[in-house]
């Protein structure tokens, strides 16, 4: 839009308010004032850069300016310059805050119905150029847990945000926060976007942990990807699972093993509840086990985890193989031993009855 076109859609009326205001010393009346708003508003939904149009407004004082003799009259036109171009930008911004709501409204609609599936897929898959995403291609979500620090407007996300792009430039990332997690979807074939983002959210929310899904193609396969990091993120708290960064790849023997819950139940009673008979309950000798087949069943490095001697280690293998009939040492009882150790935890047994 050439600079007459605006300053005719924009300042109509200014010139002559400049005029009677430097004639009469007069301040501008409610109805105009809102008339300079009311242009503002309609500026910023046109698109018009505010340092564009206040130049224009500039411009137009220059013409209207008094001779340099009549000092008063320059002094009242001041004020009215002062006073329509402060409500002018006052209803510009008004504009810009309103589109900038409905704007963050609209993604955080997108990214609720994305991650949990609940928009018509054609739909979903309209608005998600909007937003950067294809879904012709496969995305992988990586999510980082809780923290206090994940906060939309918050340091934590702006940090990141300038991070990734730093690095990446425009690679179709989309990044934010949902339900106190920090949020990160990328191309399923750009791991180092999502292996970038860990490493970093990791550093910048004081050690939490960050999980990645697979990737998985069209608008469901984000959901899904979505799915599987935050059941990893649950997984690893159950699990006691070491390390920043857990990738559900890794991680599938997990819900293979929990497919069927009640056989579960069944292995962990039947292998693992005789251990309730001994003194202290199940619990201690549970930790050996696990301690145990955590360190490849080497024998010293288990007793120093759990800060026994080796013969005290020992003797609660033993012990366990009394109780339960299956010897951890002996390679044929060993995997259903670990299996139900296994359970066990994925079950928060014995603290949880099964």
């Amino acid at each position: 839009m050439a600079e007459h076109a605006i300053s005719d859609d924009y300042l109509a009326g200014y010139g002559q308010i400049l005029a009677e205001v430097a004639a009469t010393g007069r301040r501008l009346t409610r109805v105009e004032l809102q008339a300079r708003r009311n242009f503002g508003e309609r500026a910023a939904e046109s698109g018009h850069g505010l340092r564009a149009l206040v130049g224009m407004h500039l411009s137009a004082t220059r013409a209207a300016w008094p001779g340099a003799a009549a000092s008063t009259s320059a002094d009242r036109l001041l004020a009215a310059v002062e006073q329509a171009v402060d409500a002018f930008v006052e209803g510009f911004e008004r504009a810009q805050r309103s589109a900038v709501r409905q704007e963050e409204a609209a993604r955080r609609e997108f990214i609720d119905d994305l991650l949990y599936g609940r928009s018509d897929l054609g739909r979903l898959a309209e608005r998600a150029e909007r937003f950067g995403l294809r879904f012709s291609h496969a995305h992988a979500v990586a999510v980082a847990g809780r923290s206090a620090a994940h906060e939309e407007t918050g340091s934590v996300l702006r940090q990141m945000e300038q991070a990734l792009f730093a690095r990446f430039g425009n690679r179709r990332i989309l990044l934010t926060t949902k339900d106190g997690r920090l949020v990160c979807i990328a191309p399923g074939d750009q791991d180092e976007v999502l292996a970038f983002f860990a490493k970093h959210a990791h550093a910048a929310t004081d050690g939490t942990r960050v999980a990645i899904g697979r990737p998985h193609s069209g608008a469901g396969g984000v959901a899904h990807s979505y799915e599987e990091a935050l059941n990893a993120l649950d997984l690893a708290e159950r699990m006691h699972l070491d390390g920043p960064l857990l990738r559900a790849a890794d991680l599938l023997v997990y819900p293979v093993l929990t497919r069927d819950r009640q056989a579960m139940a069944d292995l962990v009673r039947t292998t693992l509840g005789p251990l309730e008979q001994a003194r202290g309950g199940a619990r201690p000798l549970l930790d050996t086990l696990t301690a145990y087949f955590d360190v490849g069943c080497n024998a010293a490095q288990s007793a120093r985890q759990l800060k026994l001697s080796v013969r005290a280690l020992t003797y609660r293998l033993t012990r366990i193989h009394q109780l339960t009939g299956a010897d951890p040492t002996d390679p044929l009882h060993r995997y259903t031993l670990q299996t139900a150790v296994i359970g066990a935890r994925l079950l928060d047994w014995p603290q949880q009855e099964i």
